[in-house]
């Protein structure tokens, strides 16, 4: 019988394979740039010796410290938030212009920054996302391969399982992920490629019917009606590059997304879960909106940093993405609240305010910024996911023709 040590060895081993061949899908030669906490330097160091057998030119790594992080935005002056070093905009920029793969670890103390000011955060966001609007938009337009993972940190596990000691916590965090992208399974590769092959069959509904708008209702209050692009595609599973190169974006992804009509969305919607956002937790919050913008907001909890996010600029009282997920899926099913939003995210029907996803337009690729921004697709500084899925959800697609079709019910496709 093997021993605890040598599984979860050759666990990170699959998971590392995994993030490079099936998330990335690293193309010979290329240079991969990894965005790391300094807590996960471990693992880090393993995908990157992983993508070097398997092809890399290079691999550099961006490391980050989010307990730094708090010390600096505690103490540092009030202008420097309002900076971006050139150096570090050169360094993605030159990355990006090479083609190179980009993968970020996110793993971090989801209550982290709950002391620090939140306008100093957002000063420093809106310098981060200015001076890298070309690297975003470019990840964004899926120019550029990427994807998101996670691994447990300390903190972050003990915020998910109050209830264990530390070190029991971080061991069922791994397990959790583990299960979440599969890598339990035998061939974590072959079994991400039936999982993409299982959400088609959302994938051609949603597109086959184009829907006009789709009408959002739950007992917590949800009462939300989204109007879609004439010419909008619904995505999920993998994405490709220009050249036909695909990738998995986010890992463990549960979803199929598109994006809303800029102005077209009325109503309101309630939050399901809450909303980790730069070391803060946003909860139990609410969002009416009024032809697309929001009009009035509300949080139990967090309401400064809510309100201060929706301030950013003026895309970021839009939405930009619709996502669907079934309650009945496997993230969903586990019942933990992960505090992080490339899980939670992935166990509930959600929405996004600010930037949209080009790609969710057909032939978006020709089009310049005036032309998507005439057809309805939100532009922002921010991209900020929030969930909404409830195990009572009804959605209700309208066709174009005026037909009624049921997309969820009670929490899942009704297809």
């Amino acid at each position: 019988m093997l021993g605890r040590n040598v599984i979860m060895t050759n666990s990170l081993e699959k998971y590392a394979l995994l993030i490079v061949k099936t998330g990335l899908n690293l193309q010979p030669n290329q240079t991969l740039v990894v965005m790391s906490p300094i807590e996960c330097a471990s693992f880090t160091r393993l995908v990157a010796q992983t993508a070097y057998q398997e092809g890399a030119r290079d691999v550099i790594i961006q490391w980050r410290d989010e307990l730094f992080s708090k010390i600096r935005f505690l103490n540092a002056p009030e202008e420097i938030f309002d900076e971006f070093p050139e150096w570090q905009k050169n360094f993605y920029l030159s990355y990006v212009h090479q083609g190179a793969a980009f993968l970020t670890i996110s793993a971090s103390d989801p209550e982290l920054m709950q002391d620090v000011s939140p306008e100093r955060m957002m000063k420093a966001q809106k310098a981060n996302s200015m001076a890298l609007k070309e690297y975003r938009e470019r990840l964004m337009s899926n120019r550029n391969v990427w994807s998101i993972v996670s691994i447990p940190t300390a903190a972050w596990a003990k915020k998910v399982f109050p209830e264990l000691q530390p070190e029991e916590a971080l061991t069922k965090l791994w397990e959790t992920i583990f299960m979440t992208v599969r890598v339990d399974t035998e061939n974590p590769i072959m079994a991400w490629n039936n999982h993409k092959t299982n959400l088609m069959k959302s994938l051609d509904f949603l597109n086959n019917y184009a829907f006009k708008s789709l009408h959002y209702r739950n007992s917590l209050g949800t009462d939300l009606t989204i109007s879609l692009p004439k010419n909008h595609q619904w995505l999920g599973g993998s994405d490709f590059t220009p050249e036909g190169v695909e990738f998995i974006a986010n890992m463990p992804t549960e979803e199929v997304f598109t994006l809303p009509d800029r102005n077209g969305v009325n109503g309101t919607v309630v939050s399901s879960k809450p909303l980790n956002y730069n070391g803060n937790l946003i909860e139990e919050f609410s969002f009416t909106f009024k032809g697309g913008r929001i009009v009035d907001f509300s949080a139990k909890k967090g309401y400064d940093t809510l309100k201060i996010l929706i301030a950013t600029d003026e895309g970021s009282h839009y939405l930009g993405e619709v996502a669907l997920v079934p309650f009945d899926s496997p993230i969903s099913n586990s019942n933990i609240l992960f505090y992080n939003t490339l899980f939670d995210e992935n166990a509930s029907c959600h929405l996004a305010i600010g930037k949209a996803y080009p790609v969710c337009i057909k032939n978006s690729e020709a089009m310049d910024a005036e032309e998507l921004q005439r057809l309805g697709v939100n532009d922002s500084l921010i991209h900020v996911d929030f969930m909404l899925g409830t195990n009572d959800l009804e959605i209700i697609g309208e066709t174009w023709d005026g037909r009624e079709i049921p997309v969820f019910q009670k929490g899942n496709f009704a297809f």
